[in-house]
């Protein structure tokens, strides 16, 4: 079975302050866009940095998820550590998809700039941070999925199938 690590970051949500919508938003387009069989693997987590690279590790290490997405604490408040996290727990980092995620959140507020979206690789693991808003996380995880697929290729992980109507992904001939 083709594990998909997704955790939420956010004290308020890990503490029951309020509903996690941003991890639902993802399992809801991934569960959209997905052809192949495949399994969430949930997390709601604080903004911790050591509980949140441990998280990351065990959902690489232990649970086997070839991608793992993380929602919120990207931006450039104190609590705000996924970056930093998921670059401590990476062998290589994938700058392109953070960079594509601020330029098309640019088309819709002033303020991507401040955000600091990353992805790299533990291992067979593609790690990628989204915003923690469902409306940007629509909005950033469409735009670098089509990639995505073929990234899982090239670093040993299962062969990711989507409904080709609703997210075309690319892969070489």
């Amino acid at each position: 079975m083709i594990k998909i690590g997704i955790i939420n970051v956010s004290d308020r949500a890990s503490a029951g302050i309020y509903e996690d919508i941003p991890g639902k938003a993802v399992v809801g387009f991934l569960t959209e866009w997905l052809s192949c069989d495949w399994q969430p693997v949930y997390r709601i987590i604080p903004d911790e940095q050591n509980q949140l690279e441990a998280t990351l590790i065990e959902l690489a290490d232990q649970e086997g998820c070839c991608l793992v997405v993380t929602t919120g604490g990207t931006g450039p408040a104190v609590r705000d550590v996924t970056p930093e996290a998921t670059e401590a727990v990476c062998q290589k980092l994938m700058p392109g998809f953070g960079e594509l995620m601020r330029q098309e959140s640019l088309k819709y507020v002033p303020t991507a700039i401040l955000s600091r979206q990353t992805a790299g690789i533990r291992n067979q693991t593609l790690m990628l941070n989204l915003p923690g808003k469902p409306k940007a996380i629509g909005q950033c995880l469409s735009v670098v999925f089509p990639a995505i697929p073929y990234c899982i290729d090239l670093i040993g992980g299962p062969f990711l199938t989507t409904h080709e109507d609703k997210m075309a992904v690319f892969r070489p001939k």
